[in-house]
């Protein structure tokens, strides 16, 4: 038995990430991402609970961990849960990788790839605003990127809308060429009448993927957005376990977007990539979050065959007051080289933690919240 659990501790930090810390008796520290965003506070209340589990047992029995928190209550799944199990999971794994010395993906069985390949977002809602955007991702060396379709988009898309969404993306794909890729999210801001009128519009675009064409509460007609387009159809962010991806894989989903700070963790997701892998289906974690969900997802990404890409929020829009590398004590991990991730060596997540910088920054913590946008009619829209 390994030296047993001593402390876990939460760290809510800007702009609206959740970091947890578990310390055993012999001194070795694992981090971990619980991001929930928009409900920070909440996860950290049930990592709190958690940890009354947690302490004084043997961190090595993480598979044993993750059934006992996520089935040992009577109620139990969601997307509080499942981020609070995400961030003690990568944690325990950061803490194995580093008693025996070895980065995260040889515990699951050894690295399949040298490099991931990475995107990033872009913004803006004028297609100008977007051809700018696009150029300072190139400059850094990244070969693909992804942007909104659109902001708060009506129920029933007009033909100026439609034909807004047509534009962005063309002035996309003539700053990127036919040898770099844009990615189109609806983010779930479309009806799926809405979704399948643009799909063939965008067709001759050829983009990477269409992301949530729908809501996750719709996954049951996801099949008939899949028909409707040769482009893929990518879905999962908002997902949390294998049996809820299972219905999207069934319905003939193209790529899979777990997030790796809100389905489970290394240990579950591993087995959603098995799972998406017997549908033929690709995996592309979905990852607007900080340092420790982004190492986590490269650690599952080099052991996984079926990786299609990585989601990185450095210089994202929603940054605001802190950065991704603001966390870490060596950036070079997670530099870009050729618009990839090299694979990571160090021990467990592979990435250094700045402990104190993240204290300072869970001092200064101040809640965020995703904006509540309207119809022109005063109802709720998608956000």
């Amino acid at each position: 038995m390994s030296a047993a659990i001593t402390r876990v501790e939460t760290f809510p930090v800007a702009p609206r990430w959740l970091f947890v810390r578990i310390e055993t008796a012999d001194g070795l520290v694992g981090w971990g991402e619980g991001s929930l965003e928009g409900y920070a506070d909440v996860v950290r209340t049930a990592v709190d609970q958690f940890s009354g589990y947690l302490i004084g047992k043997d961190p090595d029995r993480i598979e044993d961990h993750w059934q006992a928190l996520t089935k040992g209550q009577f109620y139990r799944g969601g997307p509080v849960l499942a981020s609070a199990v995400s961030g003690v999971d990568q944690a325990l794994w950061d803490i194995k990788g580093k008693r025996l010395g070895v980065p995260v993906h040889d515990l699951l069985g050894g690295a399949v790839r040298d490099s991931i390949r990475a995107y990033g977002w872009v913004g803006g809602d004028d297609p100008n605003e977007v051809a700018d955007h696009i150029s300072a991702q190139i400059e850094v060396g990244l070969t693909a990127v992804k942007m909104n379709a659109s902001g708060r988009m009506s129920r029933n898309g007009s033909v100026a809308e439609l034909d807004g969404v047509v534009a962005r993306v063309a002035s996309a794909r003539e700053v990127l060429g036919p040898h770099r890729d844009v990615a189109v999210d609806l983010h779930g801001r479309f009806t799926l009448a809405t979704a399948r009128r643009l799909a063939p519009l965008l067709e001759p675009l050829h983009p990477f993927f269409i992301e949530e064409p729908i809501i996750p509460e719709n996954s049951h007609v996801i099949e008939r957005m899949v028909e409707a387009t040769t482009i893929p159809i990518a879905t999962g962010e908002r997902l949390y376990s294998r049996q809820e991806f299972l219905p999207v894989l069934q319905a003939g989903i193209a790529i899979a977007q777990p997030d790796l700070s809100h389905a489970g963790g290394i240990s579950e997701v591993h087995r959603i990539a098995a799972l998406a892998d017997t549908f033929d289906v690709l995996i592309a974690p979905h990852c607007p979050l900080g340092p420790l969900a982004l190492a986590s997802c490269l650690q599952v990404g080099f052991a996984t065959p079926n990786h299609l890409i990585q989601e990185q929020s450095i210089g994202i829009h929603y940054n605001k007051g802190a950065e991704v590398l603001d966390y870490v004590v060596d950036t070079e991990p997670l530099r870009f080289v050729d618009g990839s991730f090299e694979r990571l060596t160090g021990p467990g997540l592979g990435i250094e933690v700045d402990e104190s910088a993240v204290r300072d920054a869970a001092a200064r913590w101040r809640t965020w919240q995703n904006p509540i946008w309207r119809h022109p009619d005063g109802s709720v829209a998608e956000w």
